[in-house]
């Protein structure tokens, strides 16, 4: 079912010879922190179907890095700015756990996008032959790393030896998403690779009960969880894909364009079902008067603007889609929705770290 997309009879042949490079021929830049911006990292063909002299990689390096820094800068930052003032506890090695999940995010996206993303290409006529490598083993293995991380922190702060974290709830929790992440990763490097889909739910589940120690209806907050982090893991990691792949059959705008076109129909549905869900969990969860002065309301208000201007440029990028047969500007500006989705990404995990708001609410 989710196998990739394979070899179309109908789609034209790339020519062969001494000048063309191997259809595989793509550089794996490895999706570790915030891999959301690396959409022109794959080479194309110089001949036949290509446009030409692959264009110098030293721009997409050095922006790379930026938001490597920058995505660093925020998660290990984010949690202290957020809780400056408001009077919270301090929560031992917040940025450090900031970090973790975003890799962990990051690593649920890419490996979803990349069983989702394939479904969208194969009913493309006539599109290129060629398709981009595969970044869900090292993303999978990226977020079990991340995991394992956060169990060592877990024993570091707790006091607790690495068995004994174990037996507790968040402990056990998080040894459970290592491990699915790693049978995820051999899925992946199987000719099955759809198989990654069972631990991936089971990975998803777990974090979403991990998320919901509260007291009052963890159950409806765990489910919540669990449908905007599948959602907010096919839009992101699907747009990745999506552009990955535009990238490498520049040459062949009219599959391009109906590439991103089956893409932004998919895309709506996810809006929706993240828009829902987030709707319902704010309102169950942050009290309404500590909105400005808790660091869970500071930080989701920035995470609303950064989906403002995520919807915007979403927007804008299908109505160019729409309006002109060459989908290079539609391409630049979903590249733009993705290098924000990766602030996103960071400002979430900072959500998962920072002090439940209901600890400073003056609501019985």
């Amino acid at each position: 079912m989710f196998s990739g997309p394979p070899a179309d009879p109908a789609a034209p042949t790339p020519p062969t010879g001494p000048g063309t490079p191997p259809a595989d021929a793509a550089t794996i830049a490895l999706p570790v922190v915030v891999p959301l911006a690396a959409v022109t990292a794959d080479t194309v063909p110089t001949s036949g179907d290509g446009s030409g002299p692959t264009p110098s990689r030293f721009p997409v390096t050095a922006a790379l890095a930026a938001a490597g820094l920058l995505a660093l800068l925020i998660a290990v930052l984010g949690p202290g700015l957020a809780a400056r003032g408001t009077g919270e506890l301090r929560i031992p090695g917040a940025g450090l756990t900031t970090l973790l999940r975003t890799v962990l995010f990051t690593a649920l996206a890419v490996h979803l996008g990349e069983l989702l993303a394939p479904q969208l290409i194969r009913p493309v006529r006539g599109r290129p032959r060629t398709a981009v490598r595969s970044w869900s083993v090292y993303a999978a293995l990226a977020g079990a790393a991340a995991a394992a991380g956060q169990i060592v922190q877990l024993a570091a702060v707790s006091g607790l030896g690495i068995t004994e974290t174990y037996a507790t709830r968040d402990g056990g929790l998080l040894l459970l998403i290592a491990n699915g992440l790693f049978i995820a990763a051999g899925c992946a490097a199987s000719k099955r690779p759809a198989l990654a889909l069972a631990p991936l739910a089971v990975v998803i589940g777990a974090e979403a009960i991990r998320a919901h120690p509260e007291a009052y209806s963890p159950e409806i907050g765990a489910a919540l969880t669990v449908v905007h982090l599948t959602a907010a893991s096919l839009w992101t990691g699907g747009l990745l894909y999506v552009l990955r792949t535009m990238w490498l059959w520049r040459g062949s705008p009219v599959a391009a364009r109906a590439l991103l076109g089956r893409y932004a129909r998919l895309a709506i549905w996810l809006y929706v079902a993240l828009a829902a869900t987030g709707t319902a969990s704010t309102l169950r969860r942050l009290p309404l008067d500590v909105v400005f002065t808790s660091a869970y309301g500071r930080t989701l208000l920035v995470k609303l603007v950064l989906m403002a201007v995520v919807s915007a440029l979403a927007v804008a990028a299908r109505r160019r889609m729409l309006r002109d047969t060459d989908p290079a500007v539609a391409h630049r500006l979903a590249r733009r929705e993705q290098a924000v989705l990766g602030a996103v990404v960071v400002v979430s995990a900072i959500l998962t770290v920072v002090p439940d708001p209901h600890w400073i609410s003056m609501r019985p």
